[in-house]
This record gives C-alpha cells, structure tokens and sequence, in this order.
C-alpha cells in the first residue's frame, strides 16, 4: 500500500525558505518518478516539479524554476522541495505524487502559506 506523508510546510514572509519533505513507504521508492503538485485556495491542482528514479533528471514549471529544487534519498525514501524566494501565490497545499505530472494526490499533503 503506498503512503506518502508529506512536512515541513508553514507560514513564511514573502522572500523567505521552506524545505518540504515527502516520507515514502509500502512500495520501491526507488523505481517510481515522483513529482510535487500543489493546490493553491479554489484553484486546481497544478504540477510544480518532477525527478525521475536516479535524480539526476528535473523539472520545473516555469512559476518556481530557479527558486524551487526537487531532490530525492532514494535510501531514505525521502522526496524533498527546497522553495526559496517564495510568493504570496506560491501558497497552498503541497502534494508529493508518484509520477510526472498532476496525479491524484495519496497523502494529506503540507499546508505552505506565504504573507507578511
């Protein structure tokens, strides 16, 4: 059974970092691609980034390229978002999801709120 449990989300003045985390478990982290989507209040979700098995291969949506970095620990079976600079619109709940693109969120995803 896949889990995914996401963290590390929070309040944030505009300008500032957050590090999110998406714990992995029932299945081989190792072989999935894996992706962050997020959904920002009464709006879709929207697929922010990607990285395929071996991390060596990103992708961004151009709204957060060069502020945002995917990573992975495939030993730890850990995902993870480094967001610096954030935005007020870069507010809302953020899903790690296997795969590329904007799949159905399995976890209860990390609330980020960026305002001063």
């Amino acid at each position: 059974q896949v889990q995914l449990v996401e963290s590390g989300g929070g309040l944030v003045q505009p300008g500032g970092s957050l590090r999110l985390s998406c714990a992995a478990s029932g299945f081989t982290f190792s072989t999935y691609i894996m992706s962050w989507v997020r959904q920002a209040p009464g709006k879709g979700l929207e697929w922010v980034s990607g990285i395929n098995r071996g991390g060596d291969n990103t992708g961004y949506t151009s709204s957060v390229k060069g502020r945002f970095t995917i990573s992975r620990d495939n030993a730890k079976n850990t995902l993870y978002l480094q967001m610096n600079s954030l935005k007020p619109e870069d507010t809302g709940v953020y899903y790690c999801v296997t795969g590329w693109g904007i799949n159905s969120p399995q976890g209860q995803g990390t609330q980020v709120t960026v305002s001063s």
